[in-house]
């Protein structure tokens, strides 16, 4: 593999390991930035892990120039596809405004009441497997943007303990991932294979979607239960979302910006222009609205164009490593690659082989949806949850090692699912 690579895709992948050791190290970066005040800022801008790949980036392209010079650098950055940056923070910004989310936390209330259970505890249930399970229509990011949202609104926000606090991103994280597989549209990893492996939502749900649905509700209703005591004892079930009222007329506009970004998630010109008309609705509509979160979507958005810079030369070893695989052991390697790489490139990467078996493609994507809630890294959405919830945790910031031992579990169940159901 060594000896097919050239010298430019050799250094992206040593600048792209050094980017995953800095993800590990931000902690190191924010106790430095308190020891060492002459240049505090520069050592909090890279303790913030959405700004980790693309500082990263802007390194490998300085590098690019040099070894390749200025044209072909900028053919390289011209070649890349940044669509899903662009979309995951549109739909990040539209997801969190005040209407949408009124209207999610109204239908998760409308359910949670009819499960005879403590009202937190229905409402914490619903946020790890009903509204995953949402991110099968209206996308995985912005399902994750709600999510993150009501959890810490309602549970994050209240001192609960660094046990839950793990425990549920690390479910969060993997059902979010799984959860998207009930259609062939939501889940960035099956947008990358769909359409050359003629996969629709028909066979997406008969292959992957019920099996899905069943970890995501088993990974909820085991943290639920192990936790229940705190989540009744510390979860607010009425936090609020600015007014108590809301015009149905407001909330029918926002999902219908919603709606139509979605439907055009492909296609950059219009959903920003979709989003540039979404601005301007809720600036004369200021009474109806929160802060926008335009900042945290711009920061992942950074993030995730970050990976896609570094990833563009990765597929020098990650190909070969894919090929020539039985479907078993191909399994546990994309859900093991899907950790330290986003799953959208792994499987990218993987459709580009030709002649592949049904048992290779679905080896693939099922490893790479399995392995999604791992790392920050591992799923495009991961970024947006964390961005949200990281400020209730210790330093702000979400430790990768406890996020790791966090999802192991639910990873499990996901593995058994994929593997033994069906």
């Amino acid at each position: 593999m060594i000896a097919n690579a050239s010298t430019p895709e050799i250094v992206a992948t040593v600048i792209f390991a050094i980017a995953l050791i800095h993800t590990f190290s931000t902690k190191f970066f924010a106790e430095l930035a308190h020891r060492e005040s002459r240049h505090a800022g520069l050592w909090h801008l890279l303790a913030e892990v959405e700004v980790v790949f693309g500082f990263w980036a802007f390194v490998l392209i300085a590098a690019l120039f040099f070894l390749t010079g200025k044209e072909a650098a900028v053919d390289y950055m011209e070649a890349r596809n940044f669509t899903e940056p662009a979309f995951v923070f549109v739909i990040m910004v539209i997801a969190a405004s005040r209407p949408i989310l009124f209207t999610v936390i109204n239908l998760v209330r409308l359910v949670a009441m009819a499960i005879p259970i403590p009202r937190a505890l229905a409402v914490y249930f619903l946020c790890l497997s009903l509204v995953p399970l949402l991110g099968s229509f209206i996308t995985e990011p912005a399902a994750m943007t709600l999510a993150a949202l009501m959890l810490r609104d309602r549970y994050y926000q209240y001192e609960i303990s660094n046990r839950l606090k793990y425990a549920t991103l690390g479910v969060l994280f993997v059902n979010i991932s799984i959860g998207g597989t009930l259609t062939h549209f939501a889940a960035p990893p099956v947008l990358m294979v769909a359409a050359k492996w003629q996969w629709d939502s028909l066979f997406m749900f008969s292959h992957f979607g019920w099996k899905a649905a069943i970890a995501v509700v088993a990974n909820a209703l085991a943290v639920s239960w192990f936790f229940r005591h705190e989540i009744v004892a510390k979860g607010r079930v009425e936090a609020a979302v600015g007014s108590a009222r809301m015009p149905l007329s407001v909330a029918s506009i926002h999902l219908a910006f919603l709606v139509g970004v979605v439907l055009f998630a492909h296609h950059p010109i219009i959903f920003m222009g979709l989003f540039l008309f979404f601005l301007g609705y809720t600036e004369a509509y200021k009474q109806h609205q929160d802060r926008l979160i335009l900042r945290e979507g711009l920061l992942v958005a950074f993030f995730l164009a970050g990976l896609v810079v570094l990833g563009g030369l990765q597929r020098w070893w990650l190909q070969e490593t894919l090929l020539g695989v039985e479907p078993d052991v191909l399994y546990f390697l994309a859900t093991a690659l899907t950790a330290i790489t986003d799953n959208a490139a792994l499987t990218y990467l993987a459709s580009l082989v030709d002649g592949v078996s049904p048992e290779f493609q679905y080896a693939v994507v099922a490893g790479a949806v399995t392995g999604g809630g791992l790392t920050l890294i591992a799923n495009a959405p991961n970024p947006a949850g964390a961005s949200i919830l990281k400020a209730s945790f210790d330093d702000g910031a979400v430790s990768p090692l406890g996020l790791l031992f966090a999802a192991l579990p639910p990873t499990m169940v996901a593995i058994f699912a994929f593997k033994a159901l069906g």
